[in-house]
């Protein structure tokens, strides 16, 4: 039915090894399946290389399973739809938009989403008495491009904000310092241009960093979320406006915190969120029904829809 499938994981970016175990359980999924898989292991951003080795492959149709820069941001879609190769996720510009916060955040902004209040910086311009102008906290800082809050910063006090914007221009020329907003973590995976059931995200520790990502039992996931029906579904309206927003499709995952007046303030859109069988999106899944086979199955479908 698909031909050969390319599995395309690891990449450069700083999610690398997130993006490695993504695409090691789609491999398994898909062969257990009884689907013909190859895979690639991207270790460069080489264009030139990457749609060279693409175009001698054979493949028929690319999974994406790359986090991060070239993977997510638009770059490999781009060598994709050259070659002519349909691949899973949304198109070039919607995973750009996405993966750039600013963007993004000003197309949210425009469509009335609720967002939280920020400041833009860029390192080629960064003058540190802008800094003055900030004087509540706590506040988040954060690269515009990225994702698994690889460099993000939650700061305390003003002594602790230096640091904060170093750690986060090592990973990005661009910065945003957002408001903290304090309430409850929450995700909506949205799969076939539908809204799944709301996950709580509720980390041991203060914040939901990298490491409450992903070490092992410092994180409690709620799924679905308790939630009141309407909030709930408040919740997911904004996460699928979200989604449509950005112009993605076939999937995502819209990181949201629902703030005390019950307003679901939207965070990012994940255009490509981790797909082990334990990662957020699946778990969503699950509740409708849909195990971790007929979710990989049916994102290859996706790939030949008209978007």
């Amino acid at each position: 039915m698909f031909g050969r499938i390319g599995i395309l994981m690891g990449g450069i970016s700083s999610e690398r090894e997130i993006s490695l175990k993504s695409g090691n359980a789609v491999l398994n999924s898909l062969k257990n399946q009884g689907l013909d898989v190859v895979v690639f292991d991207i270790k460069e951003n080489n264009s030139k290389k990457i749609e060279e080795l693409l175009k001698n492959s054979g493949i028929n149709l690319a999974f994406i399973a790359l986090h991060g820069k070239f993977g997510e941001d638009g770059a490999i879609q781009k060598i994709l739809e050259k070659l002519k190769i349909p691949y899973t996720g949304s198109k070039v510009r919607a995973s750009k938009l996405a993966m750039d916060k600013v963007s993004s955040r000003s197309i949210f902004k425009k469509n009335k989403l609720p967002i939280p209040e920020f400041m833009v910086f860029y390192k080629n311009k960064f003058k540190r008495n802008v800094l003055k102008k900030i004087s509540e906290f706590p506040v988040v800082v954060k690269p515009s491009n990225g994702g698994s809050s690889i460099g993000v910063s939650f700061v305390m006090r003003k002594e602790n904000l230096n640091q904060a914007i170093d750690i986060a221009f090592n990973y990005d020329e661009k910065i945003i310092i957002e408001k903290y907003i304090k309430g409850r973590e929450l995700t909506v995976g949205i799969f076939e241009e539908n809204s799944l059931p709301v996950i709580e995200i509720v980390p041991k520790s203060s914040f939901f960093d990298y490491n409450a990502k992903y070490q092992k039992g410092v994180t409690e996931y709620i799924v679905p979320a308790q939630l009141p029906e309407d909030i709930s579904s408040r919740v997911q309206v904004v996460g699928l406006k979200a989604h449509k927003a950005l112009g993605c499709c076939g999937f995502s995952r819209v990181d949201m915190i629902l703030n005390e007046d019950n307003v679901p303030m939207v965070l990012e859109v994940n255009t490509i969120p981790g797909l082990t069988e334990t990662s957020l999106l699946p778990k969503a899944a699950q509740i409708k029904g849909i195990g971790f086979n007929e979710l990989c199955l049916r994102m290859l479908k996706s790939s030949y829809k008209p978007r």
